[in-house]
């Protein structure tokens, strides 16, 4: 099982949840969770602290709330939708193994997004504009370009319209 399956399992996301999590709210709200955890960070110097603390839990909590905090999709063309689906190939691909052309390219991006982390952390931490906006970049390129990867993987994976 690899570390995604592993966040899959600690996010509970059964059926359901990955039903509901198809729903382009869900997915877009989610895609803005990012800058807002950042925002929070960064807010400790205009309301303290605690309330930055607060206001972060409450973003963290929402990530694990968001996946069903919407009800599951009337259909699924929209580009989000068919990410997730394609999310859910990814997840299961030990199982069932995904195309040849889908196996290196969503770890790179992962490694991209990922690449961003210490520059947002540092820029964060410090205060520093540029840092923060250059890690948070890289980290939504990465994580965004996954979905367009995923798009892609569920259009292979269960056919359908090329876009």
């Amino acid at each position: 099982m690899g570390w995604e399956s592993r966040i899959a399992r600690a996010f509970a996301m059964d059926e359901a949840a990955w039903a509901r999590h198809a729903n382009p709210w869900s997915g877009w709200t989610r895609v803005a969770t990012l800058p807002l955890l950042v925002l929070a960070a960064w807010s400790r110097v205009w309301i303290g602290p605690w309330w930055a603390v607060a206001l972060f839990a409450a973003l963290l909590a929402w990530t694990w709330v968001n996946p069903r905090a919407f009800p599951p999709p009337r259909g699924t063309a929209g580009w989000t939708s068919r990410g997730v689906l394609g999310e859910r190939h990814w997840l299961a691909r030990d199982a069932h193994p995904v195309p040849v052309h889908h196996r290196h390219v969503p770890h790179l991006l992962t490694a991209l997004a990922a690449l961003g982390l210490p520059f947002l952390a540092w820029g964060v931490a410090m205060l520093q504009p540029w840092p923060t906006l250059f890690g948070l970049a890289l980290a939504m390129l990465g994580k965004l370009w996954f979905v367009d990867r995923m798009v892609w993987l569920q259009r292979d994976m269960e056919g359908g319209p090329r876009s």
